[in-house]
């Protein structure tokens, strides 16, 4: 049984010279203690116990091919004895580039960023300017980034959520500038009735959307909601924004848009497009994207289209589309979603385990699939948060809000052992 001390010691000393002893609050408040890693090894982490881990984490999604590629590894450290950063254009981004453009469905052209919160910024500030518009639809539950303008009914509670058909716009931080919402309106996602209506008044500059609602829980969009969505935003001029920060190059080589077949006019990438380097992109219809080359449109950023990262994003991109990886991937994820849902009717626990093989929901509690971000208020949190303590105990690290992400590296071996794991837990706390 695995034990975290060490891990423990070193964040109480680590809180005296940063907050919470972490850098990003996504890592605060994980039981029993945030983890110290040591290294990761193909699926495997190692953490500062000495405790080896199955990881489900996989960096929050970005590693689609393991955690130490010979191939990516390689690339980077060969760029890096060219140099680390010139202020100028390389080789290797042109054909990063090429490749986003041939791999994405919406992609006539790209520019690169370092985060998501940075690029979906970008995105909608081209929405604005090709429209002459300001207001911005987005959707509870819905996260793109953590910017005020954006933070706004991520994860609302229940009580503050008000009508499904007119949600609150819920603030999602202190501190947060309540004026920088006031060009926002937050919609109900998977209602295409509300949207279209909105829509039809005229005066919205861009939707912005997760295709595949995957911040909270993994919920896909209903038969005709996303065509029915992308016909109402032809009618009004309205940009169509598909942020795929998560689904990007992990649900398949194209992302979600390639899995359900609607073309947004912009889109938004990250995580998995590096496996794991500070890369983002943002791709889209040529007469969009040239705007920031044509018309002025301001997007910066010293670090954009970094050397050593876009050597990563060629070796990554390279092996994702060979097709071999998201083939494994389906087969080992698929696996593992048939034997947890079969464990969890052996030991009698009522839930859901909904979305893909490469990221999926496991959600406690619920009694019928999840359809919209307030399905998700029936999710029993506290047990299944006990659930994956003690799944951490036994070997495995599993995200505590039910998402489970693969890589091309968990092999039958790491399946089978992760079973083993979770009926080991579910015999504790079920």
């Amino acid at each position: 049984m695995n034990e975290f001390e060490t891990s423990k010691s070193l964040i109480s000393q680590a809180r005296q010279y940063l907050p919470g002893g972490v850098n990003s609050n996504f890592r605060l408040g994980i039981a029993p203690t945030p983890l110290v890693i040591e290294r990761g090894v193909g699926p495997y982490l190692i953490d500062a116990d000495g405790n080896r881990l199955i990881d489900y984490y996989l960096g929050m999604g970005p590693m689609i091919l393991g955690h130490n590629p010979g191939c990516v590894i390689s690339a980077a450290k060969d760029q890096l004895d060219k140099g680390i950063l010139f202020a100028g254009q390389t080789e290797v981004e042109f054909k990063a580039a090429r490749l986003v453009c041939k791999m994405v469905p919406c992609a006539d052209m790209v520019r690169f960023g370092s985060s998501g919160t940075e690029v979906i910024q970008a995105a909608l500030r081209l929405a604005r300017a090709a429209t002459g518009r300001l207001k911005i639809v987005k959707f509870e539950g819905h996260y793109h980034g953590w910017l005020d303008n954006v933070q706004w009914s991520t994860s609302p509670a229940p009580s503050k959520c008000g009508p499904l058909e007119t949600p609150n716009k819920v603030a999602g931080t202190p501190g947060q500038d309540p004026r920088a919402g006031d060009n926002l309106e937050v919609l109900s996602w998977n209602d295409l009735k509300s949207i279209e209506e909105r829509l039809a008044l005229g005066d919205i500059a861009g939707v912005i959307m997760e295709p595949m609602m995957c911040n909270a829980g993994v919920i896909p969009p209903l038969p005709g909601y996303l065509e029915g969505v992308r016909s109402a935003c032809d009618r009004s001029g309205t940009i169509l924004i598909f942020d795929e920060v998560i689904t990007g190059f992990r649900l398949a080589p194209g992302g979600a848009q390639e899995i359900f077949g609607v073309k947004p006019d912009l889109a938004t990438f990250g995580k998995a497009i590096a496996n794991g380097f500070p890369v983002a992109a943002l791709a889209g219809r040529a007469d969009l994207m040239d705007r920031f080359a044509s018309q002025g449109v301001m997007h910066g950023g010293t670090y954009n289209a970094h050397p050593v990262t876009m050597a990563a994003t060629v070796a990554v991109l390279e092996e994702l589309a060979k097709g071999h990886v998201h083939k494994t991937i389906a087969r080992q994820g698929t696996k593992l979603m048939e034997g947890i849902k079969q464990l969890l009717e052996q030991h009698q626990v009522s839930a859901q385990v909904q979305g893909c093989p490469g990221i999926f929901q496991v959600a406690w509690g619920s009694r019928h699939p999840m359809k919209t971000f307030r399905d998700t208020f029936f999710v029993d949190r506290q047990r299944y948060i006990r659930f994956t303590t003690a799944l951490l105990r036994h070997g495995v690290r599993a995200l505590e809000r039910g998402a489970f992400f693969l890589s091309s590296e968990h092999d039958d071996a790491t399946i089978e052992a992760t079973l083993d794991a979770v009926d080991e837990a579910l015999h504790e706390v079920a």
